[in-house]
């Protein structure tokens, strides 16, 4: 992660720099008053807006500009660069943006631009800058007569807060069962369990926010039945919630092993399982995670970083395998074998005591912590409960509504028909379930937005491996490769009847933005009026 605080470097757009040394679709990185500014041309129009991303303050100069917006290389957050406006997750907070003149051969940034001035439509897309405060009307006289959101995860925080972008002002409530909620999920089995982020970089925005914002979080209370015809919730405090419109974001669960002395796996989905993996990580030597998918492997990275020695087991042949494929498994596996890690492939955890986890193969391996790894599940039963359609989670439509009218499904939780793969999907990717919230948002305001954003994850491990994958393939007939991959410099691409479906790279952060764009621009792919960062089509 790149610190906000560092001294603004590169030319002083204060000064000026010359427009002959600026060619059309360059990005510059430079700096005006004591800030680090973005200068941006388009054709013969010029922009200038903040210069580091706002999600995880990522050098935009190394993004990508796509007609008037500019997409973070880091996880592909797009900005508006006429306004700074945050336009697609995961970043949710605005760029600072400033006046440009263009004078005498000189480009020159001159001065701030004022926010309340900033609020636009496009096309009948509204583009305004998040409000920093916003009056509630209990009697809303457009939208819904009010909103309720099941999850204050990523799904349901988005849409919260697109819904004030948007301009609506009747009454949003968020219901979790999780005290904590909403925070950074993501962070939770990388840089914070590592210990190299504290705490208080995990809450989406501080609590004044949702204050200013007049959107209601009730942290630690459950929905414990929904009733549909009657538009009601009702919660594990004994009140009754009424909606217009509902949000089903309720996200998934870890798959729980169940051996002998399962009581001694942790799991970790939660900010309370992080603290409490961080708690025992302390007293612990050695760790044998159960698992060898992302999040195990992301927990495996971050214990060995805390000291531990560290064991991994899994059923198959190579960590990520099915995800990623063999060349970057094979790659995976060196890198984390490097630091020490002992892997167990092919192997099963048949029993697990108070020193030790026993495998199939009677192998003993000692353990103070014991980590589980092996999956999720989508959090559908209320859902069932109350009659929608479920299909591997709960079916939604293309505008991600359910079976029932007014009511949708977002996240984790939610499968919906994929436009650029022909299937119908359900993926377990953060920023997926951010621009969902967001789609879901419009759509209560009656925009009929299909979501047919490109799936894209990101995965960190240690401080040398960063796998960046855009698409979705759950099967391919090949893998081509570009690139030196025991070097981490290369592109892999999972190819279904000689089309590309997906992109995994490593350490080329624009290729799978430009990856990205091109998926998109399918011409085989269904357009639709409005689609996530697709900013042509504003």
């Amino acid at each position: 992660m790149s610190n906000p605080d560092e001294k603004p470097t590169g030319p002083d757009l204060e000064r000026g720099i010359e427009i002959r040394n600026v060619g059309p679709g360059q990005l510059v990185e430079g700096h005006a008053f004591g800030e680090p500014v973005l200068l941006a041309r388009v054709e013969d129009n010029w922009f200038a807006v903040g210069a580091r991303c706002t999600h995880y303050s990522a050098s935009l100069a190394e993004g990508l500009l796509v007609g008037e917006t500019v997409r973070c290389p880091w996880h592909h957050a797009c900005f508006d660069l006429r306004n700074g406006s945050a336009i697609a997750a995961p970043a949710l907070n605005d760029l600072a943006s400033y006046q440009v003149l263009v004078r005498d051969g000189l480009v020159r940034v001159v001065g701030r631009r004022d926010a309340a001035a900033l609020s636009e439509k496009v096309n009948g897309v509204s583009r305004s800058r998040a409000p920093e405060r916003v009056a509630l009307d209990p009697h809303p006289a457009a939208g819904p007569p009010s909103v309720v959101i099941i999850g204050a995860g990523a799904a349901g925080i988005t849409c919260a807060e697109m819904l004030r972008r948007e301009g609506y002002r009747g009454p949003v409530t968020l219901v979790d069962p999780d005290r904590d909620a909403p925070y950074d999920r993501p962070n939770l089995s990388k840089d914070y369990l590592a210990g190299s982020a504290p705490e208080k970089w995990l809450p989406l925005h501080p609590a004044r926010f949702y204050e200013n914002q007049h959107i209601e979080i009730l942290a630690g209370v459950e929905v414990r039945e929904l009733d549909l015809p009657g538009k009601s919730a009702s919660l594990s405090d004994g009140r009754k919630l009424g909606f217009g419109q509902l949000l089903i974001a309720t996200g998934a669960s870890p798959i729980r092993l169940k051996v002998p002395g399962q009581e001694r796996i942790s799991y970790l989905r939660s900010l309370a399982d992080s603290r409490a993996l961080i708690e025992k990580s302390g007293a612990s030597r050695k760790a044998v995670i159960i698992g060898a998918g992302f999040i195990g492997l992301e927990v495996a990275a971050s214990l060995v970083s805390r000291g531990l020695d560290v064991s991994v087991v899994a059923p198959g042949h190579l960590p990520l395998e099915r995800v990623l494929g063999p060349e970057l498994g094979a790659l995976v596996k060196g890198v984390h074998e490097s630091k020490g890690v002992k892997f167990h492939f092919g192997r099963s955890v048949k029993a697990i005591d108070e020193r030790a986890v026993m495998l199939d193969d009677g192998q003993r391996l000692e353990a103070d912590l014991v980590v589980g790894g092996i999956g999720v599940r989508p959090n559908a039963s209320i859902a069932e409960r109350a009659g929608l359609t479920l299909d591997n989670g709960i079916a939604v439509n293309g505008f991600l509504e359910t079976s029932s009218p007014g009511v949708f499904a977002a996240g984790d939780v939610a499968r919906w028909p994929d436009a650029y793969s022909d299937a119908h999907l359900r993926v377990e990717h953060w920023v997926v379930a951010e621009r969902q919230g967001q789609v879901v948002a419009r759509n209560m305001l009656g925009h009929r937005e299909r979501f047919d954003d490109i799936p894209f994850f990101w995965s960190n491990h240690y401080d040398n491996l960063f796998i960046h994958y855009s698409g979705h393939a759950e099967q391919w007939d090949e893998t081509r490769v570009e690139g030196d991959v025991t070097a981490m410099d290369c592109e892999v691409s999972f190819m279904v009847r000689g089309k590309r479906r997906a992109i995994a790279t490593i350490n080329r952060d624009r290729r799978n933005l430009e990856v990205e764009v091109e998926m998109e621009g399918e011409p085989w792919r269904p357009a639709s009026a409005h689609s996530g960062p697709r900013p042509h089509q504003y």
